[in-house]
């Protein structure tokens, strides 16, 4: 026991969202999360959307997971899913804007359904499949994830402790330098340690700080703050925002769809730092599917509690300046 020397960092404890021993585990990222899960149904492939973070797919690749694909339709509803009983179907909760009775809905329609909720950190869990959860999407960690469901925690003893205060300095650098050169060189050196590990514990410093945090407060701000834009963008957005948003929904950005290539850029010309989410797609599929579509336009409008209708009502006024 150590006792004395410096006083290091201090956080409130006993408040993580997520707690208990038993169905549950935690892991190092959410790439790690959705193999464990995997690897929890005991199926012999898994299907992934095409709409999808690759690195989800590279992971498992390196598992050497047999891997599917299917395709979703404006609606994101899946459309050549042919997932049989010994089968894993993954299923994305998009933006955190999709209801927990859409994923339930989901769920029910295969043997083994895996949900997805990297993007909906707040979604229920639901009985009766694996689902899985990114914490640093919604809170200022380094890592983390969970996988919650029947037995989750089985082989947590095979996976090594994970450690990410190496590489955790640009969430204090952050607040003094901003975004932008260092810190941003900071970060990427701790996503390149992410993309480079394997599946481990969740680190002791990502889980000190999830049980010191004020989940209510962050409900509340991206719940008025998605409102908030949805007001400000509807008018131009391409997308419906709202088709399965409802009350269990607490979102992760606005998926906001303006058909302009130069946006983008001239939004990062602004120091605004939008982005397009996985747009390594527009070369990969077919120039009429949906998933090209929403890889090249979307761009996902940050909503998160640090900001309010300030920020918002201002990027709003920029982008329908520009």
């Amino acid at each position: 026991m150590e006792i004395g020397s410096f006083i290091e960092l201090q956080f409130p404890k006993g408040m993580e969202y997520y707690k208990g021993e038993e169905n549950i585990i935690r892991l190092n990222s959410g790439r790690a999360a959705i193999w464990h899960a995997f690897r929890m149904t005991g199926c012999r492939a898994i299907w992934l959307p095409v709409y999808q973070c690759d690195t989800v797919r590279d992971f498992l690749n390196r598992k050497n997971a047999t891997i599917k694909y299917y395709h979703i339709d404006k609606d994101f509803n899946p459309i050549d899913l042919n997932a049989s009983d010994e089968e894993a179907v993954l299923f994305v909760n998009y933006y955190g804007v999709m209801s927990n009775d859409r994923m339930k809905s989901l769920a029910l329609s295969v043997r083994h359904p895996i949900i997805d909720n990297s993007q909906g950190f707040f979604c229920k869990p639901i009985p009766g499949c694996y689902n899985v959860y990114s914490a640093r999407k919604f809170v200022g960690v380094p890592d983390g994830s969970y996988v919650i469901g029947d037995s989750a925690e089985q082989h947590a003893e095979e996976y090594e402790q994970g450690f990410s205060s190496d590489t955790a300095s640009f969430l204090l650098q952050r607040i003094e330098y901003g975004c932008e050169g260092k810190v941003y060189e900071s970060r990427m050196v701790n996503e390149h340690r992410i993309d480079s590990e394997d599946i481990k514990r969740m680190s002791k410093l990502t889980h000190t700080i999830l049980d010191g945090t004020d989940y209510q407060y962050i409900i509340r701000k991206r719940k008025e703050n998605f409102d908030i834009a949805d007001q400000l963008f509807k008018d131009i957005n391409k997308l419906d925002a709202n088709k399965y948003y409802d009350e269990t929904c607490v979102p992760m950005v606005y998926p906001l769809v303006v058909e302009d290539d130069s946006l983008l850029k001239r939004l990062l010309g602004a120091k605004h730092f939008q982005g397009h989410w996985w747009s390594y797609l527009v070369d990969e599929v077919d120039k009429g599917s949906f998933e090209y579509w929403i890889s090249r336009y979307v761009i996902p409008i940050t909503i998160d509690q640090r900001y309010s209708e300030i920020e918002i009502e201002h990027l709003s006024r920029l982008i329908k300046g520009l």
